[in-house]
Formats: C-alpha cells, sequence, structure tokens
C-alpha cells in the first residue's frame, strides 16, 4: 500500500473526543436480551435510512444518480423538454352545459331518455364537475329529476341495491 493512502481498517491518531463506550457506566452488566437504553445518535440509523433508496447502494439523496429503486438509472438521457415527457401535456375539453346548448328554458321531469345521463349508476345525482352542466341549469336538473323520482319515473338507488 503507498504511503499517501489511507486505510479505513487501520487505527487513526485520535484527535477528537473520544468515541461513547457502549455499556452502561456505574451499573451491573445487563443480561442478555434484555433493554438496554441507547444515548442519541450521531447521523443516519444503518440500514432503514430511505432518502437515497434504502440499503438498495444508492447511498443518500438521489438528485441526478440513483433510480427510486436503488441502482443507476437506465436508458439513458430523458428527452423531450423540461418535463421529461416526449408528448403535449393533455388539456381536457372545457365541458359545456348542453342545456344551454339547446337553448332548454325549463327542463321537463317526464324527458326520462334525458334525465338518466345525469344520474350514476348507483342513482344519485352527477355533479357539475362531471357532466358541465352550468349551476342555474344544475338547479333546475336537480329539482327535474326529484319530481321524476316522486312520481316513479327513475328510481331512487341503482339496480344492485334492490
Amino acid at each position: 500500500m503507498a504511503d499517501n493512502e489511507t486505510n479505513e481498517g487501520a487505527p487513526q491518531p485520535e484527535t477528537a473526543a473520544p468515541a461513547p463506550q457502549a455499556a452502561p457506566q456505574g451499573g451491573p452488566p445487563a443480561a442478555e436480551g434484555s433493554y438496554q437504553p441507547r444515548g442519541p445518535r450521531s447521523g443516519p440509523p444503518s440500514g432503514g435510512y430511505r432518502p437515497g433508496g434504502g440499503s438498495g447502494g444508492g447511498g443518500g439523496f438521489r438528485p441526478g444518480g440513483g433510480s427510486r429503486f436503488g441502482g443507476p438509472r437506465s436508458g439513458g438521457p430523458r428527452t423531450g423538454g423540461p418535463g421529461g415527457r416526449s408528448r403535449e401535456r393533455y388539456i381536457p375539453r372545457r365541458k359545456v352545459c348542453s342545456f344551454c346548448v339547446d337553448k332548454v328554458e325549463n327542463i321537463d321531469y317526464k324527458d326520462v331518455n334525458r334525465l338518466k345521463r345525469y344520474l350514476s349508476e348507483r342513482a344519485k345525482i352527477e355533479p357539475r364537475r362531471k357532466t358541465g352542466t352550468c349551476a342555474r341549469h344544475q338547479r333546475a336538473l336537480s329539482v327535474a329529476l326529484k319530481r321524476a323520482r316522486q312520481m316513479a319515473l327513475l328510481p331512487f338507488i341503482g339496480p344492485h341495491s334492490r
């Protein structure tokens, strides 16, 4: 071994404070298998420390090195832009109120085929964010659905619950 290399297993000259001893001082030695409280730990615990992938090798945080599962990232450099995606970002179409498009003034509770589209499979009234109905027509729709239920044109509960 060369002089300028350091040997990790060889004893080093002591320059810092001595390491704390494992056995408690002043008390009788503990029996095998009994609980021994430890002092505060210095540094990360061995084994279960997770930020870099646990015991899978990465060792520490993984800003550019290892993957989530420990090993080095495979597949080469990413392509396709800052997000790492080659395809364009999905932008959903804006939902439009079908009652406004058809210029419906009053929602008829007897129009069962149209009203069924606004019920879930469990016969619940679908929310605006899912159907795209405007606030004005959603209020009128809920009244029409409730009237149709009272007249036994639509179910209160889904078919699986009967």
